[in-house]
């Protein structure tokens, strides 16, 4: 067991030596080396930052059974071109996804994208709905999710809401950064 580890050490020791003088150059220094697309921008590289803007759920009281509506406003903030998934969430649990493709187009910053939850099966109560775009490579992961802070008020099918109120009715949570001539409401 001793003489394994003493060819352990020696193992590292060696590769620690060759590979230090292998990337090095003759009078220079032997810095790290970032990989464009890992430093988050300023030397060339692709900064990417996606960004859910605004979500809207309708109607925000409903009956088992009842189709929710949930449009969501993502902004690609910054560079890069990609296939992301977004998500509705209930309750924090993503319940749909839908693949979006962003950044082809320069001059193309906000996709719009609609969701319907279907909530024969969810039992009455209340859920908190938002939105979720996530990119590994994201610069800027906060603002890749946004909730509603209104939630969504699920009765019995036939049942009443509290306070009386009908069915119906909407909300709409947007990022406060963001403008909303930009998000069309």
């Amino acid at each position: 067991m001793r003489g394994s580890r003493r060819v352990l050490w020696l193992a590292v020791a060696v590769l620690a030596t060759i590979a230090a003088p292998w990337g090095a150059v003759p009078g220079g220094t032997t810095e790290p080396v970032q990989l464009a697309d890992m430093d988050a921008g300023g030397d060339g590289g692709v900064n990417i930052d996606l960004a859910v803007r605004q979500v809207t759920v309708t109607p925000v009281r409903a009956h088992v059974g009842d189709v929710v509506h949930v449009d969501m406003v993502i902004e690609n903030k910054d560079e890069g071109s990609q296939t992301t998934s977004a998500e509705l969430l209930v309750n924090g649990k993503a319940v749909a996804s839908q693949l979006f493709t962003w950044g082809v187009s320069p001059g193309e910053r906000l996709y719009r994208l609609s969701f319907a939850w279907d909530t024969r099966k969810v039992p009455p109560g209340e859920y908190r709905i938002g939105g979720q775009a996530f990119v590994w490579e994201d610069s800027s992961p906060f603002d890749n999710r946004l909730v509603v802070t209104q939630p969504v008020v699920i009765a019995p099918a036939g049942g009443g809401f509290p306070g009386g109120e009908a069915a119906g009715g909407s909300a709409t949570e947007t990022d406060p950064r963001f403008g909303r001539s930009r998000a069309g409401g």
